[in-house]
């Protein structure tokens, strides 16, 4: 038996690692003790993140109590693989940091199904995430093992990574390689995978008194546990790859970064991603640049050079202006090599060995609890097919997609109890535009298409806090229009304005917090309190998604769910069933709020994503 010691909050602790049939039945022995006592903590040590690579393997499990960890070396196979496997099945109850990579580390490689573990696990990540949300980078903690340990255990809690980190460059390894390369019993390695489990058993605890202590409900908690059930079983599904379209695309997006770098370089810029160059570019030509980074630079971002171009945030002609060529071009060569290298390529490089990308989905990457995907899918423009195009259906299946309309506007009328909204939508039918509405309503039967832009972005200001330059930026409306749409806007729906000081009101008597809809907690920054109609829109937003997809579960179509995309749902169905299908998921994401009602489109594409886009297949 190899035994390590340490000491957490002034208190010895040992990591226990068996060698032998003999030490493994003192492991089996604590087991049992353990499991009488309470939840036991459970980890993972992994080759890597990537748990569907055909080299990914399951290194060491590790079990865990506020005292003793138990590192069993699972690589080696025999008895120590079987009494983990073995272990793991005869657990009541489970702490896990991070539950969703450890459940689909054990399925793919123990051959236990997430379904088995998650009805017993509490996942301290989504624990510190309900009590504070915010990064460290925005005042929280973050919900990082390490630092939320630091915070709530131990403040001297060890970041035994940085000391494995050294150990690998001492072996000659990076940190990327490192964990499939170092041997699985040196005793830095062990005690970084022995000390987790027990910070873990010690974290739940302390976590569950401070949720009581906030008066943060149970039924959130359990919730939150659910949707992160729910998104590891479409990670674990994943999105089947068209790769004799990825590969050929790859190429093409390279050869358009070349065209359009060339055509930048003619206007001086050597570099397109040389913000320095741009700039001087820029006003070389005339243009005026006025926005500054924090550092005192020119900015020549996205949101800036979009006007120049004379395109919106979708990419189509404004109209405004004439567009400038070079902006024009960088921002089509920075896409083209964006789209190349974080899509096309990367849909090649993570395959795994049925043709699938499985791209994680996190339940609650923001502050406001918003979901997000990895590999940019999250990110596409709202407008375009071409990456879209690479994922497909199912052989014999469609995509269907399902999104909310309007979810956004409908949330702002029904948290803020919106007279005229509500009327609109409660009154409007199937093919209600909020934003019509809105211009009719302010400038009578004569508003037009040029208004019903204005006042839409107007709208998303409110919700998303965008100001008067920036909803001048994407809509093309000049400052002074955008500026008196806004005042139109506030004296149509007084309603906005009373609720945003009223929720910052509360905020400011809740030590600068917000409560959403749902019970969450979601801290404001003191200089910019009026971002809670954002918080509260986007939180409440996202909790509809969520019922949605504990609806679609209910209704039994888990099983064709394949990424939640914002306010989207997106499907591979049966063909021959599609339309009884679509109709089900449509029926799933149709609900009310207050009085408002959620109601959702439902599409019927081809065979791949991008079909619903324009794609032709």
């Amino acid at each position: 038996m190899i035994e390590l010691r340490h000491e957490i909050a002034g208190e010895p602790v040992t990591v226990h690692v068996p060698e032998t049939t003999e030490d493994l039945g003192e492991f089996w022995k604590w087991l049992y003790r353990a499991r009488a006592r309470g939840p036991i903590a459970i980890d993972t040590e992994t080759t890597g993140l990537e748990i569907f690579s055909p080299s990914f393997r399951l290194r060491t499990v590790q079990f865990g109590d506020a005292r003793d960890a138990w590192v069993i070396l699972y690589e080696r196979g025999g008895h120590h693989a079987q009494y983990a496997h073995d272990a793991l099945l005869r657990c009541r109850e489970i702490l896990i940091h991070n539950a969703a990579f450890d459940w689909l580390v054990l399925g793919q490689c123990a051959g236990i199904p997430l379904e088995d573990l998650a009805p017993l696990t509490t996942d301290t990540r989504i624990l510190a995430a309900l009590i504070d949300p915010r990064q460290p980078s925005e005042g929280g903690a973050g919900t990082a093992l390490k630092p939320l340990s630091a915070k709530w255990v131990d403040p001297s809690a060890p970041d035994t990574q940085g000391g494995l980190t050294k150990v690998f460059n001492s072996l000659g390894l990076t940190k990327a390689t490192g964990w499939a390369g170092i041997s699985l019993t040196h005793p830095t390695y062990l005690l970084y995978a022995g000390l987790d489990v027990i910070l873990t058993a010690r974290l739940g605890p302390v976590l569950r008194r401070e949720l009581a202590r906030l008066g943060v409900r149970d039924q959130l908690v359990m919730y939150e546990h659910e949707l992160a059930r729910i998104c590891a079983v479409m990670q674990r599904t994943g999105l089947l790859v068209d790769q004799d379209y990825a590969g050929p695309l790859a190429r093409r997006l390279a050869e358009e970064t070349d065209t359009y770098a060339a055509v930048a370089a003619r206007y001086g810029v050597a570099s397109v991603g040389s913000p320095a160059q741009v700039a001087e570019a820029l006003l070389g030509m005339g243009e005026t640049l006025t926005e500054r980074t924090d550092s005192g630079a020119l900015k020549v971002d996205k949101a800036v050079l979009l006007p120049l171009a004379d395109l919106d945030r979708d990419w189509q002609r404004i109209g405004a202006r004439e567009p400038n060529v070079l902006a024009d071009a960088v921002l089509r060569a920075k896409r083209a090599s964006k789209w190349g290298v974080s899509y096309a390529e990367r849909f090649m490089t993570k395959l795994d060995a049925h043709g699938r990308i499985h791209s994680t989905i996190s339940p609650l990457a923001a502050r406001t609890g918003r979901m997000s995907v990895t590999d940019g899918l999250h990110q596409l423009p709202s407008s375009d097919h071409v990456i879209r195009r690479a994922i497909l259906a199912e052989p014999g299946h469609v995509i269907v997609s399902t999104d909310f309309q309007a979810v956004e506007m409908r949330v702002l009328a029904a948290l803020a109890n919106v007279r005229r909204m509500k009327e609109g939508f409660l009154s409007g039918g199937e093919k209600f535009d909020i934003h019509a509405y809105t211009a009719r309503l302010i400038k009578g039967d004569q508003a037009t298409t040029k208004d019903r832009k204005v006042f839409k972005g107007a709208g998303f200001g409110k919700v998303y806090g965008g100001g008067i330059r920036t909803i001048s930026r994407q809509t093309g409306a000049t400052e002074a229009e955008i500026a008196q749409a806004v005042a139109a806007y506030d004296r149509a729906f007084p309603e906005i304005k009373r609720a945003s000081s009223r929720w910052q009101r509360q905020a400011f008597q809740n030590g600068m917090v917000f409560i959403s809809a749902t019970g969450r907690r979601l801290p404001l920054d003191r200089d910019r309190s009026y971002s809670v109609v954002n918080y509260a829109c986007q939180s409440a937003a996202r909790d509809l998604l969520g019922q949605a997809l504990l609806n679609i579960q209910s209704a039994g179509l888990l099983e064709y769910c394949r990424l939640p995309i914002h306010d989207e749902a997106l499907a591979s169905v049966p063909k021959r069933d599609a339309e009884d299908i679509a109709r089900e998921f449509q029926r799933c994401m149709s609900m009310d709020l207050y009085g408002v009602p959620i109601t959702a489109d439902v599409e019927i594409g081809g065979r791949s994503w991008g079909s619903l886009y324009g794609a032709d297949y």
